[in-house]
């Protein structure tokens, strides 16, 4: 009987254990970015925000001043075509640009500059 009782009483410590100390919760997993959508910075620290298909450049000297804004659209290809009107310049230029990696997106401009763009995290 004492046999019995012990092992019953061993049963539910171990039970009790595993049930008041449950493993630790892990994070949630973020999101990988898809495509071009999110906020890009070139070296300058410009600010580049993509997003449903409008584009917006903003100043890095704090006055967050709209430099340029376009649109941009992906192709099947994965090949981003991207047209921006200048506030500056008072211009339309185009660019084609592809993700390199999913940080980062190379373009070459309808003038042939080329310039890259990192995804801000």
């Amino acid at each position: 009987m004492k046999l019995k009782a012990s092992i019953v009483l061993i049963a539910a410590a171990t039970l009790t254990a595993c049930v008041s100390n449950p493993p630790p919760r892990l994070p949630p997993p973020q999101a990988q970015p898809q495509g071009v959508e999110g906020v890009w910075v070139d070296p300058n620290g410009i600010v580049s925000t993509f997003q449903g298909g409008t584009m917006t450049t903003r100043a890095s000297d704090g006055s967050n001043a709209v430099l340029a804004s376009g649109t941009y659209v992906t192709q099947p290809n994965g090949l981003i075509e991207i047209t921006l009107f200048s506030n500056l310049k008072q211009t339309t230029s185009r660019s084609n640009c592809a993700l390199a990696t999913q940080s980062q997106l190379n373009c070459t401009q309808d003038s042939g500059a080329q310039f890259s763009l990192t995804r801000r995290s």
